[in-house]
């Protein structure tokens, strides 16, 4: 993943469906934006006032109990955006708007397959300005129990490793790792749905969370059997579904990033907490521009550019 050139989306975007926590309604409307903008959702305010805008950055995140909520830091929040910020990054979108009605991004069948497919029908455009990276130059690693996160740098575009490790005997441990490409993604992850487990239900729905949940929208795993009629998409979806849940997450860095991420027993909380300490540490990255490199036709990676637009810190 290693584009040249920045993209944005060649037309409007309008998408309904349900938000799977708060069991309501939902829109949201992808549009064009120009470069240098990044990934900025905005939310309606009331009275006819101004929309509140969030920027796509590491401050922004608020909550990451069960979905990533990102927020302005003044009350106007976003849920569940991570399958949509996924799909945006394994598409290779820099620069889009996006338009929230009702809080939380839809579920849709609980994958990033509907906005990829949305996505690739309205086409994409290529802009006249040099995409920008975020280069991991050390190691920034954050442990919590028998979760471990860690970014590494990693030259040849963006990888994630992902383990995981239930004690259930659907699941188990199962690890998926790739270097990202448009092909990885849409073959390997984009269709992974989010899971759940049946005993946990109550628990949800009492705090709640997953008002919206259904065998559409999440695959629903029993003591020894998987309720969905259709079983599952892919043997180990269940670290698929946490892998694209990883490259959503990874994209509230702000950027795309150059490196390579390792994830052991991780979730939302553990990939914001990642991307934190990242953005904390100056010394750990650099912003750089693709350059065309004549000969040979394709992107490179110039040397490391100063880049003011680009706010490690932003909020």
């Amino acid at each position: 993943m290693r584009a040249t050139y920045q993209t944005t989306l060649a037309q409007r975007v309008d998408l309904m469906g349900r938000g799977v926590h708060g069991g309501t309604p939902a829109t949201v409307s992808l549009l064009p934006a120009d470069p240098n903008t990044g990934i900025v959702f905005s939310r309606p305010s009331q009275n006819g006032a101004r929309h509140r805008v969030i920027s796509a950055s590491p401050g922004a995140v608020r909550n990451t109990d069960f979905a990533t909520v990102i927020g302005d830091g003044n009350g106007a929040l976003c849920s569940t955006v991570e399958h949509l910020l996924a799909a945006f990054v394994g598409l290779e979108i820099d620069n889009v708007i996006v338009e929230v009605d009702g809080g939380e991004v839809p579920i849709f069948d609980g994958s990033a397959a509907a906005f990829v497919e949305a996505i690739q029908q309205a086409g994409l455009e290529t802009q006249a300005t040099p995409r920008r990276y975020l280069k991991v130059l050390k190691p920034v690693r954050i442990e919590d129990g028998r979760s471990l996160g860690e970014l590494l740098p990693y030259d040849a575009g963006f990888r994630i490793e992902i383990e995981i490790d239930f004690d259930h005997c659907l699941i188990g441990r199962q690890r998926y790792a790739a270097t990202l490409t448009r092909e990885t993604f849409e073959r390997d992850l984009a269709r992974a749905r989010t899971f759940g487990f049946m005993c946990d239900v109550a628990k949800l729905w009492s705090a709640g969370y997953a008002l919206g949940a259904s065998l559409d929208n999440t695959i629903c795993v029993a003591d020894d059997r998987i309720l969905n009629p259709n079983g599952l998409r892919y043997p180990d979806e269940f670290v698929r579904h946490k892998a694209l849940d990883a490259v959503g997450d990874l994209a509230l860095a702000g950027l795309p990033i150059l490196g390579r991420y390792r994830s052991i027993c991780g979730g939302h909380k553990l990939n914001a907490q990642v991307v934190a300490a990242l953005a904390a540490d100056r010394s750990a990255w650099a912003v750089i521009e693709a350059k065309r490199r004549r000969a040979r036709g394709h992107a490179d990676l110039g040397a490391p550019v100063a880049v003011p637009a680009y706010r490690a810190e932003q909020s």
